[in-house]
């Protein structure tokens, strides 16, 4: 038992010593690291280098999976100037490409397009709705540049023979408007004269139209007559509401046109005296790049207005005429009022034609009977096939010309958008839309040759310019 204290004592000291050695390895590498960090990094010279040595045949041991460990690059203080180059039995990885290289040409080009269509559908839907919500005044506005174009070269001519502007454009305005309301009033008072001799001969129209269908080879009797008289009987008077509804919204319609109709006015005369300043500050509204070619498509476009609209009027009063007299000549009833229809209506291109037409054939129809209307069919038709094939390309000429589908189409859509009003004004629209984009390509494309030939002469003058300044 006594050697138990002096065993004790031994193992005391010798893990103190321990200790004591342990301190010493751990000052000394301390102190190795201060000057390491005092000296700075060693930089080995490229000629000093050591050879890369060759990776191992066998890299070592596999892992518990069964894989070659990976090799892991150092870091810190420790880790190499570069990167190792991967060994010889890692796999080789494909770059992948660019995504936008990866998607096709084609599809690309349809995107990029599709986009760009997008925004302008976008844009025109919500043109569209705006002038949907505004279309009185716009309207309006439209008829007063129709009216400024007819009137114009008449205020222009006033003027060159000494009168003032504001004479000359108070003179044109008042005569206009009041040719207009003698029209509209003498073909009110021609209907009301002639409205009880019509009615007398439409009720006789209609007893020949009932004996003709009870000796038709249709086998009508009186019976199913009568009972379709009474049943348009019956349905009037049970819509008896729905009869007095419409003649309200007609009294809103009708005030909604005398709306138009002052609006109409004012711009008129305001664009047929101030039209060049109210030029003049539009062109301030558009950028500075693109001013001289607005500034420059703008006149040209007047000019096809002012030739639409001077050509429209005299083919639309030429058909009047013929028509008028012809069908005054077979006896049709009410043929002023006709005539003047068939004046007004010829300002929608291809369809005013027909509904005018149509409503000649169908009054010499109910008054004078069937030979009667084929007569005056056959003179609407000669008429129109002069005018479509003679007047208009005489009378309009180039300027004006757009393709008959553009027509159609645009007063298709022009109908769709603001009814008869977008009807009348979307062949002009189209007219003067065709006169503009041709001129900015014109434009466009004489500034490019200006540009090309300004380069040329610099690229010229450069070496005598040169020479110059050495001398």
């Amino acid at each position: 038992m006594s050697r138990v204290p002096s065993l004790l004592g031994r193992l005391g000291a010798g893990l103190t010593r321990m200790g004591e050695r342990l301190d010493e390895r751990r000052a000394d590498a301390a102190a190795e690291t201060e000057a390491e960090a005092e000296a700075g990094p060693v930089v080995v010279e490229p000629a000093m280098a050591p050879p890369a040595a060759e990776p191992p045949a066998r890299p070592g041991p596999k892992t518990p999976e069964g894989k070659f460990p990976v090799p892991v690059a150092p870091s810190g203080d420790h880790a190499p100037d570069h990167v190792p180059p991967p060994p010889s039995y890692a796999p080789a990885v494909a770059a992948r490409p660019d995504p936008v290289l990866a998607v096709p040409w084609s599809m690309r080009v349809a995107a990029e397009v599709g986009w760009r269509l997008l925004v302008l559908a976008g844009t025109l839907y919500v043109l569209t709705q705006v002038i949907s919500a505004i279309a009185l005044v716009v309207l309006a506005f439209v008829a007063a540049l129709l009216i400024t174009a007819l009137l114009q070269p008449t205020v222009a001519r006033l003027k060159r023979m000494g009168l003032p502007r504001g004479v000359a454009t108070a003179v044109t305005a008042i005569s206009g408007f009041v040719v207009m309301g003698l029209v509209g009033w003498f073909v009110v008072w021609q209907v009301m004269d002639n409205l009880d001799d019509l009615s007398n001969k439409v009720r006789d129209g209609i007893e020949e139209l009932k004996r003709w269908a009870l000796n038709s080879p249709f086998h009508v009797t009186e019976d199913q007559i009568n009972q379709i008289a009474k049943n348009l009987s019956d349905t009037i008077g049970a819509n008896t509401n729905e009869i007095t509804s419409a003649g309200l919204q007609g009294v809103t319609v009708l005030v909604e046109v005398l709306t138009g109709i002052l609006l109409a006015m004012f711009s008129t005369l305001f664009l047929l005296y101030d039209g060049p300043k109210i030029w003049q500050w539009v062109l301030k509204l558009v950028p500075a790049a693109a001013r001289p070619g607005v500034a420059g498509a703008g006149p040209q476009a007047w000019r096809t207005l002012t030739a639409y609209v001077r050509g429209t009027v005299i083919v639309a009063l030429i058909d009047a005429i013929c028509i008028g007299v012809g069908i005054y000549f077979l006896g049709v009833p009410m043929a002023v009022p006709l005539a003047v229809f068939i004046f007004l209506f010829a300002f929608i291109p291809l369809v005013g034609a027909v509904i005018s037409g149509a409503l000649a054939v169908v009054v010499a129809l109910v008054t004078d009977g069937v030979f009667n209307a084929l007569m005056v069919l056959v003179v609407v038709l000669a008429v129109q096939q002069i005018e479509g094939h003679v007047l208009q390309p005489f009378i309009l000429g180039r300027a004006v010309r757009v393709h008959p589908l553009a027509v159609v189409l645009s007063v298709a859509a022009g109908g769709l958008v603001a009814g008869i009003g977008g009807a009348v004004v979307a062949v002009p629209l189209v007219a003067v839309t065709n006169t503009v984009v041709g001129y900015l390509r014109a434009y466009a494309r004489e500034n490019a040759l200006r540009s090309a030939v300004t380069a040329e002469e610099s690229t010229e003058a450069a070496p005598a310019v040169a020479a110059a300044d050495r001398e």
